[in-house]
């Protein structure tokens, strides 16, 4: 360490799916590789930078192998640091675990005929894990990152880097997907080199990932976690499907199939990782959802409901559910309708009135008092237009369908007196933007931002 150096080389500009990152190019006076820094962000002089070394893998990072995991790592590693605004991906030239593409494949072999990874890399000679990690720690110190929350599940990273004199403030950890190929693979790394995973021991039989939208959603979670907990409120998630005319009904805004099943599939994995699902009183009258995860196994969020006068019934499917409380807010006092709704089960929660209906910044701090960090909301179309306007979606997901409604388009209708007009939205901006299919459909997330805000 004393006597190893990294310099840099260049540094170029390179758009991704995720944003815009700068790639930086080191030599080294330790080996013969140049090592790559994927720098998102102004990271000099920061402080728990979001930091993920990652060792190079042709196979996985290149060709998408379903052997290994560390495609899927790569991806949602740039994703997560995106969504941060700010870190570092550390590409290190250790092919292998640091053995070389040659013997990897040979090790591959080995696999096949029944050895495990570790016992594949004994018997050509090698360590389990020859990887070294001095460049990695003098190139955080070169960027200058004063501490870091390394995204990992190897605590040989962590113990490596401190021994090097680097801060690891936090573990981040990343979860993978087992499926057929790699089940054995990522059992091995629990049981024999000390990686932090939780394995679930039955992977898919069939020949990709468990769920193929899980990484975009644990990064998400995640986020949506860290956020509640430094803004005092619950973080918000604007769910909707539409048109390519911008309709989410049709013209006579009965409920209307728009997404697919592999959207709707989506929206429930959605659900899953939120801790309360939000609607307003119109959708509840009109279209009695059940806001439960029905085609996903995962945890039902806690309904929520925007009800300014206490119209909701008190046999409304969202009361079905034994295992949650609904939670009503409304700007009434009205003890009747309270007593009643509180009798089959709600929470009735009384806040101040805002723009169109109960103020959502004193809906999102309650919520974060109540325990719930994350809410997805799901419509109707006055509060999808309320929360735009109002300022208040930190995560957008849109699904678009190939079909036309000449409907209802939620940004046109429910204006009053005290709303913020449609004209605001010339501020409105979006970062990190992907999109990805969904069956016949496109899903777009977004981070919605007001410059002016």
């Amino acid at each position: 360490m004393d006597t190893t150096s990294v310099t840099r080389l260049t540094t170029a500009r390179i758009p991704t799916v995720d944003g815009t990152f700068s790639l930086m190019l080191y030599e080294n006076d330790l080996d013969n590789e140049d090592h790559l820094a994927v720098v998102y962000g102004d990271v000099e002089d920061a402080e728990e930078v979001l930091v993920r070394i990652h060792s190079e893998c042709f196979t996985g990072d290149v060709l998408g192998s379903l052997r290994c995991d560390c495609g899927e790592q790569l991806n949602t590693s740039m994703r997560m640091i995106a969504e941060a605004g700010q870190g570092v991906v550390l590409y290190l030239r250790q092919e292998g675990r640091g053995i070389g593409l040659h013997d990897k494949l040979k090790a591959y072999n080995l696999q096949d005929e029944g050895y495990d990874t570790v016992e594949a890399n004994l018997m050509l000679g090698h360590e389990p894990d020859e990887r070294d990690y001095t460049v990695g720690a003098l190139m955080i110190q070169d960027l200058g990152i004063r501490s870091v929350r390394l995204i990992t599940n190897n605590p040989a990273k962590i113990e490596s880097l401190r021994e090097y004199g680097v801060t690891v403030s936090e573990r981040v950890p990343i979860e993978p997907h087992l499926n057929r190929h790699n089940s054995s693979y990522l059992e091995t790394k629990v049981e024999r080199m000390r990686h932090m995973l939780r394995i679930d021991t039955t992977p898919t039989g069939g020949d990709g990932y468990a769920n193929p939208h899980s990484a975009d959603l644990q990064s998400l979670a995640q986020r949506a976690q860290h956020y509640a907990d430094v803004e005092s409120q619950a973080f918000i998630t604007l769910s909707y499907a539409q048109s390519l005319d911008g309709s989410i009904a049709d013209a006579s805004c009965s409920p209307t199939r728009i997404s697919d099943a592999s959207s709707m599939k989506l929206t429930h994995e959605l659900r899953a990782i939120h801790d309360g699902i939000l609607v307003g009183i119109g959708t509840v009258i009109s279209d009695d959802p059940r806001l439960t995860v029905r085609h996903v196994d995962g945890t039902n969020p806690r309904p929520i409901v925007l009800d300014t006068t206490l119209r909701c019934p008190p046999d409304a499917s969202i009361f079905s559910s034994k295992n949650t409380s609904p939670l009503i807010y409304t700007s009434s006092s009205n003890e009747k309708r309270i007593a009643a709704l509180e009798a089959v089960g709600a929470t009735v929660r009384q806040v101040p009135e805002g723009p169109g209906g109960v103020s959502i910044p004193a809906v999102r701090r309650d919520a974060y008092a109540q325990g719930i960090k994350s809410v997805m909301v799901e419509g109707g179309a006055c509060v999808i237009r309320h929360m735009i306007m109002q300022k208040q979606v930190q995560k957008l997901v849109v699904t678009l369908a190939p079909m036309y409604l000449a409907g209802l388009n939620p940004l046109e209708g429910c204006a009053t007196a005290n709303a913020p007009s449609v004209q605001s939205l010339h501020a409105m901006q979006f970062a990190n933007v992907m999109y990805q299919w969904a069956g016949e459909d496109i899903v777009l997330f977004a981070d919605p931002t007001w410059p002016d805000a």
